[in-house]
């Protein structure tokens, strides 16, 4: 049967596709160190499974408002008030079952056939994908490891054309580990187009302040959810912040669709932004310690860091000194060693060579993987 061309052009997400061979691996018996998921290795904080627990037993197991329920989105409009200094209506925010569904909406609704969404090279495996979909056109914005992996607001303004809708950044990135300065966001603002911030590793950054695009327009977007900071990537729960007038269109779309996002979740998820921050803030000092062992052990076997990242929880390491196709060299590396990374390829093409090390797993994991890997490194001489 013939696929429609939308579909066709979805290319496979390659972290998935390491994790469940490595998946394979351990049901045959063999113990593989995961270093290929942004997926935190602990659970998410006691005050938020204890709020899903007394939200099913309460019944609150039933359809919600498309929009999500209005405690929810109160909290988040708290939560964007008391962290960025903004104010956030609850009827400008629309809660979904993770931060996918609201791409998939939101691209759905700005893209005509043909228009662009201006985004860097590396980005987010999904974010292409995303946009192919609604039959728009990615327009990429080179990014180098020599130059820290910046976006640079001169070099999107170059890139932009009549038919450019939006601009998409995403700070902290995933997978560089990036974070936009202030300065940057502010001149990225005013480039023009409207400004899609995908903010879900905030909560994940290490030197200084997390900040929004909404401290420097409303002509923007806001995607985050509660995967990262959280620890609540299987509980699904996301939402997307615009401008009134959008977001009573992106309803219509999200209840026809999908109807409205798991009631006792978002419960959940009330819990968290009002309850859990002193636990969010221990992840993170977890997830820093985790980083600079992740960066000492990269470099100590022989891969390149140039570029030490500031947030989320991933590290791009330059592997060109040995190999230009790291698909094949990740796989290499699953089989041979036991070791789950993510292939740089599907980040685009100036990840190529490269490979994307998560350091969501405990630094005695990490050092085992980088032990690991760093025999096999050896071995190839």
């Amino acid at each position: 049967m013939k696929l429609a061309r939308r579909v066709a052009g979805i290319e496979p997400f390659l972290a998935v596709e390491v994790g469940e061979r490595a998946q394979a691996l351990e049901r045959e018996g063999i113990d593989v160190v995961h270093l290929e998921f942004g997926e935190p290795d602990f659970e998410a904080p006691m005050v938020v499974r204890e709020a899903v627990e007394k939200a099913i037993k309460d019944g609150r197991t039933r359809y919600t408002s498309s929009l999500g329920i209005l405690p929810l989105r109160e909290a988040i409009a708290e939560h964007y008030a008391r962290t960025y200094g903004v104010q956030v209506s609850p009827d400008q925010i629309l809660v979904t079952p993770g931060t996918s569904p609201a791409m998939l909406l939101l691209f759905g609704h700005l893209l005509e056939p043909g228009d662009e969404v201006v985004l860097s090279n590396p980005y987010y495996a999904c974010y292409p994908n995303f946009i192919r979909y609604a039959d728009g056109v990615p327009a990429y914005v080179d990014v180098r490891e020599e130059d820290a992996f910046q976006y640079r607001p001169e070099a999107i303004r170059a890139r932009l054309t009549p038919r450019t809708r939006a601009i998409l950044i995403n700070s902290p990135a995933n997978p560089t580990g990036t974070v936009l300065s202030a300065e940057r966001m502010a001149a990225i603002a005013e480039v023009g187009p409207l400004v899609i911030s995908d903010e879900i590793y905030h909560g994940l950054s290490y030197e200084g302040r997390d900040r929004s695009i909404l401290e420097f327009t409303d002509r923007a977007f806001v995607l985050n959810g509660f995967s990262k900071a959280f620890a609540m990537t299987g509980w699904r729960l996301g939402y997307v912040i615009g401008p009134r007038e959008h977001i009573r269109i992106l309803q219509r779309l999200f209840g026809n669709f999908f109807i409205s996002t798991n009631e006792f979740v978002q419960w959940a998820g009330v819990a968290a932004l009002r309850e859990a921050g002193e636990e969010s803030r221990r992840f993170r000092t977890v997830f820093n310690e985790r980083r600079l062992a992740m960066i000492a052990g990269l470099r100590r076997i022989g891969l390149g860091v140039g570029f030490e990242p500031t947030g989320a929880f991933y590290v791009l390491a330059n592997a060109r000194r040995y190999t230009h196709d790291s698909t094949r060299f990740a796989f290499d590396i699953l089989e041979q060693s036991h070791v789950a990374v993510t292939p740089g390829a599907g980040f685009g093409a100036n990840a190529e060579g490269y490979l994307r090390f998560s350091y969501a797993s405990s630094v005695e994991r990490i050092q085992e993987g980088l032990d690991r890997l760093g025999r096999f490194l050896a071995a190839r001489g």
